[in-house]
């Protein structure tokens, strides 16, 4: 709530939705720590004024000495510590967003988050519960702990929470625009940091990094299209999986029943086969990204269906041809879809010292597999999990909306097109229903919301269902536009807040 207050207050200044989402997103590294920081990474897919689509890739490449050897020996990829850091983009998206398309002064943005981490806020019980569940998961980590936790424990629901360190970092985004940041001052502290604690990033990792204007890709779906950015991020999997679903007649089915479940979660299996073996940094795959959404193709994968049984999918072969979300609007029409994260909570667990700067842990998205796509390399971008989704209607902006969470992210995009869009459901009914979760093989959580009867029948088809808190089910916020306005809608797993003028 505090965030989007922040955003309100850019329109109520004469901001445009740009300047909303970026001062939204920059008071989230203060107030939503346990999910994105300053050194986090950022996508974005926006609409001007005039209705043209942008697509902002502002995720970071690995140190450039990374090499396959670095890690030898390992079973997988860190996931704390230096060696699951990549360079952080969020802070160029900020810069780069608006300077194209902003309409306030770059420092404007910024004062919401500078009052509160120098003042304080009250911790949200939704975030103080993620907090304190990182106590653990941080305990071999003295850079989180002495950033985050105070006399040793983490900050209860309602606490006043400051961080004097972050205010003074963001002051110093602002005032040079991004340069202390990748070549100034906060880039020494990191980079001294590194080699105290055995990492690799260099003062020219840093200074190298730009984000990438990106055309997002586009998959037609009941009339509607459906925007993503493309790899290195996983949004082409809920395109898959749509396209998949385009092969069947989900408008009749109870959008809550065995059958319409049971083919939403066959296909979005056959995605993630696909995604998981191709998705990857575009200098490096082995194939036309385009290819996985060529309808023979996908017609293809529909097929491998059984109505009436649960299989596990292997990847197909087409031919060659933690994480916070937000969305903003304004009168003139602009809309942007924005996703912000850490990856893992807090990320790596490092902390650079007297800045508050904690850095994601993008890194650990690499696999050590020989060959694939996506093997961990220097200068290299991971696999990403957070996507930002758009969708227009006849070429017109229609909907901003995303649903963060990991490999939830394109099983709850598809899930909201699919209620939206099949089903006839508003936008805040689609994110309060209940959701499910593929997770590997046969292994399906769902939410208890679902009744007991689909449950046990998607059982008797052969999934294996487990049932999860809603917390691990993500979280959504979707901006839909309307004749003479728009209908916002913001996720009750969460603690967020839809708002306007």
């Amino acid at each position: 709530p505090l965030a989007s207050q922040a955003g309100l207050q850019m329109l109520a200044q004469g901001g445009n939705a740009i300047d909303a989402a970026l001062a939204a997103a920059i008071t989230l590294t203060v107030v939503e720590p346990t999910m994105n920081g300053i050194g986090s990474d950022a996508f974005c897919i926006l609409s001007d004024a005039d209705g043209t689509l942008h697509g902002l890739n502002a995720s970071g490449r690995s140190p450039a000495s990374w090499s396959p050897e670095r890690f030898a020996g390992q079973r997988q990829m860190p996931t704390k510590g230096w060696d699951a850091v990549t360079v952080p983009g969020c802070v160029s998206a900020w810069v780069t967003l608006s300077k194209r398309f902003g309409r306030l002064p770059f420092a404007d943005l910024f004062q919401p988050a500078i009052g509160y981490a120098r003042e304080g806020w009250l911790v949200p019980p939704i975030v103080a519960a993620s907090w304190d569940k990182a106590v653990s998961a941080y305990a071999d980590q003295p850079d989180w702990q002495e950033a985050f936790l105070r006399n040793g424990a983490a900050p209860r629901a309602g606490e006043l929470f400051r961080f004097e360190e972050q205010a003074r970092t963001l002051e110093l985004i602002a005032a040079s625009e991004g340069e202390a940041f990748y070549r100034g001052e906060l880039a020494t502290a990191i980079v001294d940091h590194a080699a105290k604690g055995g990492g690799a990033m260099t003062v020219d990792d840093l200074a190298a990094h730009k984000p990438e204007w990106v055309t997002p890709l586009q998959l037609d779906y009941r009339g509607q299209s459906l925007h993503e950015i493309p790899p290195n991020g996983q949004g082409i999997t809920a395109q898959i999986a749509l396209g998949i679903l385009r092969h069947f007649d989900l408008a009749r089915l109870d959008p809550d029943g065995i059958q319409s479940l049971h083919l939403q979660i066959e296909a979005m299996k056959l995605a993630y086969a696909d995604a998981f073996r191709y998705v990857s940094d575009p200098e490096t795959r082995d194939i036309d990204f385009k290819m996985l959404l060529d309808d023979v193709y996908l017609q293809q994968r529909s097929a491998l269906i059984d109505p009436q049984r649960a299989i596990k999918h292997p990847s197909g072969q087409p031919g060659q041809g933690e994480t916070v979300y937000l969305t903003a609007a304004d009168s003139e029409g602009r809309m942007v879809s924005y996703i912000q994260s850490n990856f893992s909570g807090f990320g790596s667990g490092v902390v650079v010292p007297q800045t508050g700067i904690s850095l994601q842990n993008r890194g650990s998205g690499f696999t050590l597999e020989p060959g694939h796509p996506n093997q961990v390399d220097g200068g290299k971008r991971p696999y990403h999990t957070i996507i930002p989704a758009f969708v227009t209607r006849d070429d017109e902006p229609l909907m901003s909306y995303g649903v963060m969470g990991g490999h939830m992210q394109p099983q709850g995009h598809a899930q909201m097109m699919t209620r939206i869009f099949d089903s006839g459901q508003n936008p805040q009914a689609a994110l309060d229903a209940p959701r499910w979760r593929f997770d590997h093989g046969l292994d399906v959580a769902v939410e208890a919301g679902l009744a007991a009867a689909t449950r046990e029948g998607l059982q008797q088809l052969g999934h294996q269902i487990q049932v999860e808190p809603p917390s691990a089910f993500g979280g959504g916020q979707i901006i839909y536009r309307l004749n003479d306005g728009y209908c916002a809608a913001s996720e009750p797993r969460k603690d967020g807040l839809a708002t306007g003028l």
